[in-house]
């Protein structure tokens, strides 16, 4: 059925004559007449005030198929900075719906996750406003310090609470239960990640040996996990050995370049991260489009050490490469996250 059609369709079974719906998105019967015969074609902009006067959802009057619906949620998701209430359980209900129907069960169950996180992240900004005002008005009482290591990542100096236990026992019956043939390496990246930070070393090496022997392993992450080791080891200088040794052999590697950003960042070696992290964004070139972490490092390195003009023109350029080489605009999630770094940082 084509759109104008379905307009029509759906308007006569709310009862509404064009002038009523007309009237109800403030535009005149003639323009709904236009609509209807497909002379033109509603603004985007009034599609929310057209479903709610219908009774439909925005989906249900362009009369899309199942897997039209999660391109459309996925690509939402991308560029939508926080949903209403009632696109949001729109989503939510189809998706959980399609749990039973639909034949692709994993991606079904990714767009619900991701559906909850996108709620959750916008919802974390708002508790960082509110919990951030509280802190500076009573800096002194503490019931919201918790709330912006939960929203903000912030460190949590309780080892009972910062450690990670449970997702490392998750991410073992994952490796044990993997029974593709060509074992995936990311669950390895992720146990051996969360086992480094608990400084759980001996149980790090045991799945680094592991990881080397997997096919699809990459040959430059083994160095940089054994110098992550050996620093959670408290060894610094064999963890630097290993990285120089390293940078011998992966030196045009633009994926090692971009670890040793991050090796020295961690360090505090700020420079010497920021000439990596540059390095890596030069190597992936003719790679485009490219994805901005390395900048994003090299903003907040300069953010660190009180660069502001620096960290802004970092900025900049992480915006310019999302626009330019990804093809978002500036209304888009991805753009406003990092203009409102910048307006952060500015204020």
């Amino acid at each position: 059925m084509n759109i104008g059609n379905k307009i029509k369709q759906l308007r006569l079974n709310a009862g509404l004559t064009q002038e009523q719906l007309g009237s109800t998105l403030g535009i005149s019967a003639q323009s709904v007449s236009k609509w209807e015969t497909e002379v033109t074609m509603p603004d985007i902009t009034l599609l929310p005030m057209l479903s709610s006067a219908l009774g439909v959802t925005i989906d249900e009057i362009f009369d899309l198929t199942t897997e039209q619906k999660m391109q459309r949620i996925e690509r939402r998701l991308d560029i939508e900075e926080e949903f209403s209430d009632g696109v949001f359980h729109e989503y939510e209900s189809f998706l959980k719906n399609q749990l039973d129907e639909s034949d692709d069960r994993r991606k079904v169950l990714s767009l619900l996750a991701h559906l909850y996180h996108h709620r959750m992240e916008s919802d974390s900004q708002k508790v960082s406003k509110y919990a951030r005002e509280a802190i500076l008005i009573a800096p002194e009482k503490k019931e919201c310090q918790w709330l912006l290591q939960k929203a903000e990542g912030a460190n949590c100096w309780d080892w009972n609470i910062s450690n990670h236990t449970d997702v490392i026992d998750f991410y073992k019956s994952i490796i044990e239960q993997d029974g593709i043939t060509l074992k995936t390496p990311m669950s390895y990246y992720e146990i051996m990640d969360n086992l480094i930070s608990d400084h759980r070393t001996d149980e790090a090496r045991r799945y680094l040996d592991e990881y080397k022997t997997l096919p699809v392993h990459k040959p430059f992450l083994v160095p940089v996990y054994e110098a992550y080791i050996a620093m959670a080891d408290f060894d610094i200088q064999k963890a630097d050995q290993i990285m120089q040794n390293a940078l011998n052999e992966f030196y045009d590697n633009s994926g090692f370049l971009f670890e040793c950003g991050q090796y020295y960042a961690r360090k505090c070696e700020y420079q010497k991260a920021i000439e990596f992290y540059e390095a890596s964004w030069a190597a992936d070139e003719d790679k485009k489009p490219r994805y901005t972490d390395a900048l994003d490092g090299i903003a907040t390195i300069y953010k660190i050490i009180g660069e502001t003009a620096k960290a802004l023109e970092a900025y900049d350029r992480m915006i310019a490469c999302i626009k330019d080489e990804w093809g978002y605009k500036e209304e888009d999630a991805a753009v406003i996250e990092v203009e409102r770094k910048k307006r952060k940082l500015l204020k």
